[in-house]
């Protein structure tokens, strides 16, 4: 009767508990390990391949299609610091928790750098003219101006500056922000909501692969940096900055818009129901009790009335 009186009320009874943090933070471990091994891996191993950007567009979809499929009831499958960001700003998740996610995403995506790192043949190396493994790492990594694949593509006679990377990350990362918070509505029908993603990624790296190596994700750009050891004057890893910072801001872009625009209030508020709160069902219970029985009270009393007016 309780459960009636719950769907009467406009109150949703939780049928099953949420999973832990400890669970949540291990899925999103692991979804982005699996996004950062497909992605940087196919560019550690580029110059052994002729996939290019479309190769590089179709892992990165898969992978995420992939460890949504596996672990997306879990933790939602953000695989991203940016989407963490956009989901606490359109108010699905707390903020400690999209700090613990964001930690997360940064150990998933250095352990699959670092597995990657380690099991480089030594001799690759000195096939490719490379001194050291962490040279692999350079066609990895993000960046602008020239350490951007641009500049390699055209032996130094055309680049893209820190203006138009910055433009760049912040469009392809409020689009795929976009995308995520809009086909994982609670209104959504959609029920390949991985799907979606994955296509936005793979579709959003063939744009801008050519511009910034396709960075719209911190964990991922900070991995393949760290391992790269680019940090000189001009190095790869002094421009990280630009793809924590253009990420983010696209994210929040997209989550502010979304929840002005997309996102509608509820009707009512959803409650979770526990032993502690049967007293207030049995007072609410009494009350539509109380409801209903007034007015049969008023038709009971009206007919002596009738029948009195019937004799006169």
């Amino acid at each position: 009767m309780s459960q009636d009186l719950a769907a009467t009320r406009g109150v949703t009874e939780v049928e099953e508990r949420s999973p832990s943090l400890l669970s949540r933070l291990l899925a999103e471990t692991f979804g982005t390990f699996l996004l950062t091994l497909v992605i940087v891996g196919v560019l550690v191993y580029s110059p052994l391949n002729t996939v290019g950007g479309l190769g590089i567009a179709l892992g990165g979809g898969f992978a995420y299609i992939a460890g949504a499929a596996a672990v997306g009831r879990v933790s939602g499958a953000h695989f991203n610091p940016a989407i963490s960001l956009g989901a606490w700003l359109s108010g699905r998740i707390t903020i400690s928790s999209m700090f613990s996610y964001w930690g997360a995403q940064l150990v998933g995506a250095i352990l699959a750098a670092a597995v990657l790192f380690a099991t480089v043949p030594e001799t690759l190396q000195t096939l490719l003219g490379r001194e050291s493994r962490s040279d692999l790492f350079d066609s990895a990594v993000n960046g602008f101006s020239e350490n951007s694949p641009l500049y390699l593509q055209t032996q130094g006679q055309a680049q893209f500056d820190w203006f138009p990377a910055l433009l760049i990350e912040v469009i392809i990362t409020a689009v795929l922000v976009g995308v995520y918070l809009g086909v994982n509505d609670s209104r959504s029908k959609i029920g390949y909501a991985p799907v979606a993603v994955g296509s936005a990624i793979a579709a959003l790296t063939l744009v801008s692969w050519f511009v910034t190596n396709t960075g719209m994700n911190p964990a991922r750009s900070t991995a393949a940096a760290l391992f790269a050891n680019n940090w000189g004057a001009d190095g790869s890893g002094r421009q990280l900055w630009l793809f924590w910072v253009a990420p983010l801001v696209g994210a929040a872009l997209a989550a502010l818009f979304y929840r002005a625009f997309a996102a509608a209030e509820p009707e009512y508020e959803e409650l979770e129901f526990d032993e502690d709160d049967e007293e207030d069902v049995d007072a609410v219970e009494k009350e539509l009790v109380t409801a209903q029985a007034a007015p049969k009270a008023e038709v009971t009393t009206a007919e002596p009335e009738k029948k009195a007016d019937d004799k006169a």
